[in-house]
């Protein structure tokens, strides 16, 4: 497979290692200083784009991907305010996309147990729920794009609480996600439940990057080929 890294920090250095030792090729890498390269002509070249860039830049990048014709899978968060343009701009060039706010497969899993445990707590009024995300000094976006998803799927869940708020709050419709930036912290998030006699934590604690990487290589062997608009889930098959 042929691969166009949009992005090369640390995590795009990651995922080449894993794409390198799988046998794939990079084609194209592009960061700030070569954006002379990233053209059409040039996308051309691969079978699939992976996009891990900021959240300026994502909207931009994803679309000239589309233009291009080369699926894409895309790693960056804070911008999923356009993510209905995004979608409707992918089904109007016929394209594929695939977005995860963490593509690590253990995140992933655990995105499906946060759900589950939420749905057996909904019924229990008596506990609290509330989430902190412990991530890298150099992360842009606060809370984490793998909080929020976790606290879209509590709302969902969670009859009592209403929005999520990224401070502490005594509202109890409010669900508070403490997030603290530390070191070279690769991500630890803790979905807590508390109530007046006890206390039920789940936590996923990443020790590198390398599980990111994995499966951002794997969503791209998945979306190699395909039209439309998919998630981890389709990837997993959960």
């Amino acid at each position: 497979m042929k691969i166009a890294l949009i992005g090369y920090g640390k995590m795009g250095k990651a995922i080449e290692e894993i794409a390198n030792n799988e046998g794939d090729e990079i084609v194209l890498k592009i960061t700030s200083q070569n954006q002379d390269e990233f053209t059409v002509h040039k996308l051309k070249q691969a079978d699939v784009a992976i996009e891990f860039t900021n959240p300026h830049s994502a909207v931009e990048n994803i679309k000239k991907c589309f233009d291009a014709g080369v699926p894409v899978v895309c790693g960056t968060t804070g911008w999923l305010k356009e993510s209905d343009k995004i979608k409707e701009y992918c089904v109007q060039k016929q394209g594929a996309f695939l977005y995860a706010s963490n593509f690590s497969i253990g995140v992933n899993l655990f995105f499906a147990l946060n759900k589950y445990l939420a749905s057996l707590m909904s019924t229990h009024k008596e506990y609290n729920v509330s989430m902190e995300e412990v991530h890298h000094t150099q992360k842009k976006d606060a809370p984490s794009g793998t909080a929020i998803t976790l606290a879209e799927q509590l709302l969902e869940n969670i009859k009592g609480k209403k929005s999520w708020v990224n401070n502490e709050t005594n509202n109890a419709s409010e669900l508070e996600i403490i997030s603290k930036r530390i070191g070279d912290v690769p991500g630890i998030h803790t979905i807590k439940y508390n109530s007046p006699n006890d206390l039920i934590e789940i936590t996923h604690s990443a020790y590198n990057r390398k599980g990111f990487a994995a499966g951002a290589v794997q969503a791209a062997k998945f979306i190699a080929g395909k039209k439309g608009i998919f998630s981890m889930q389709d990837v997993l098959g959960l």
